[in-house]
């Protein structure tokens, strides 16, 4: 059973707060508390923690930094909460958005100047959907170096990470968890305030199936140890769960390297053709919708095509500049040679591609809604990389309150229990269409350091009696 009544029995060890998962948001959490004066502890599945934050690009989206004023970027938070709810139809929590918006920039602001992340402002192409040039990235781009200096910044600090120990159970009435060991030896930690930074759902197919059948058989390109354990915990507690159907995918995974392509390839020019040579849909939407409508092509492969021009600012990411390594990038020096070189239909390649080069010298608008840019036009070399449709991880969850505690199915909520992270319901409404890039790791940061002040001040107040136990919410 993921949920247990354990009340009365005796934890092996008892903590102020407990934190599931050492991905960026259980670290954001944890510094904050720390910041709060009390000490966190964290669970981590991994060897080192990595999760979810180590396979993204390590983009945070932020609005009103010093980092966009520098560079003479017109920002705000509302314009911000704006962007998100349009994205998401209207269907996010409004208070929940606000929140994140307005947390955003002094996020950004807090990491880089108490723990030295040299942050700064992606300036030479903007995301779909997004008013604001506020994509906030460490120098390499990549995820991984964001979870390395959040975790250095933790050991720096002397928060303890347990890592290689497994959450398998909710422990409630007495609060804690259960956990095992990778040598098989299990223990209880009790705790006065938990926070699940623990996972979505996206590595367990029986849960993608049951909520996201469009992206059962896709490739899953996410965390493993995303079993969904918040998820399952929730229903057998009692939680509030909310749009469950939501998810991050992306339509650029290179094929059969499995890994990323920037985004960055599409949006300054490049196009998507199927394995008949033809275009399909406005790749510009977004990349989270476009894994489903790359999904459904023949074979669920597609190419994206592109010149020398988007591929020399598609190298400022990592990932990119290993698919050159690995040999995914093809090139030619007419468009004819690489029509054959990507075995497509020759003709109708360059039908798509001459009447895609036409729109772009008059900025115009093709039969899918989708406007090109006079500075798009492509020139020899020419280049393109197979690619397929992904799951990076899911947005539904826990749903939560402005304070990140969870909320029950009956009203109110779980006086000490918090969700951040995958564990928690995002701001990208009922589906992928909604998904506003970065918004994983935005909700994350924002409401980790969130989660972490307001659980560090409720583990102080346990002492006088102020919280209560799960079931009974307090």
């Amino acid at each position: 059973m993921p949920v247990v009544y354990a009340n009365g029995e005796r934890f092996d060890t008892q903590v102020p707060l407990l934190i599931v998962g050492a991905g960026a948001a259980g670290l954001c959490a944890a510094l904050a508390a720390k910041e709060a004066g009390v000490e966190a502890v964290l669970i981590e599945r991994d060897a080192v923690p990595s999760g979810s934050t180590a396979l993204s690009a390590g983009l945070i989206p932020a609005a009103g930094t010093r980092f966009q004023r520098d560079k003479a970027i017109v920002d705000s938070p509302d314009l911000f909460a704006a962007d998100i709810q349009r994205k998401a139809y209207g269907e996010s929590d409004q208070a929940i958005v606000d929140a994140v918006a307005r947390g955003s920039g002094p996020l950004i602001e807090w990491l880089a100047d108490g723990y030295g992340l040299p942050f700064d402002v992606v300036d030479n192409f903007n995301y779909p959907g997004h008013s604001a040039l506020r994509m906030h990235g460490l120098p390499t781009r990549t995820g991984r170096e964001l979870i390395d200096r959040l975790r250095s910044a933790a050991e720096a600090k002397g928060i303890v990470i347990l890592t290689g120990r497994i959450a398998e159970r909710l422990l409630v009435a007495a609060a804690g968890i259960e956990i095992a060991h990778g040598d098989g030896v299990r223990e209880r930690i009790g705790c006065d305030a938990l926070i699940l930074a623990c996972n979505g759902y996206g590595g367990n197919p029986e849960l993608v199936r049951r909520f996201i059948p469009e992206m059962a058989d896709a490739l899953y390109f996410g965390h493993p140890g995303n079993c969904g354990d918040a998820v399952l915990w929730g229903e057998a507690l009692g939680a509030s769960l909310a749009h469950l159907g939501a998810y991050q995918g992306h339509g650029s995974v290179a094929t059969p390297h499995n890994i990323l392509i920037t985004w960055a390839v599409i949006m300054q020019g490049g196009i998507q053709v199927n394995a008949d040579g033809r275009r399909f849909c406005d790749e510009s939407r977004g990349y989270s919708e476009q894994a489903a409508d790359v999904l459904r092509q023949p074979g669920g492969l597609v190419w994206d095509v592109f010149d020398d021009r988007v591929a020399g600012v598609a190298r400022q990411f990592e990932d990119f500049c290993n698919a050159e390594r690995a040999g995914g990038i093809i090139s030619a020096e007419t468009v004819e040679d690489l029509a054959q070189a990507m075995h497509v239909p020759v003709p109708a390649f360059l039908a798509e591609w001459h009447e895609v080069e036409s729109l772009k010298s008059r900025a115009g608008r093709d039969r899918f809604g989708r406007r090109f840019a006079l500075d798009q036009k492509c020139s020899a070399p020419f280049r393109a990389v197979k690619v397929t449709g992904a799951l990076f991880h899911t947005q539904g969850g826990l749903a939560i309150d402005t304070s990140a505690r969870v909320r029950k199915k009956s009203g109110g909520v779980f006086a000490n229990l918090f969700a951040v992270g995958g564990a928690a319901a995002g701001v990208s409404g009922s589906s992928a269409d909604g998904y506003l890039s970065g918004n994983g790791l935005l909700m994350a940061t924002v409401f980790g350091r969130l989660a972490g002040s307001t659980a560090a001040s409720m583990a102080i107040d346990n002492d006088s009696g102020k919280i209560g136990n799960w079931d009974t919410g307090g």
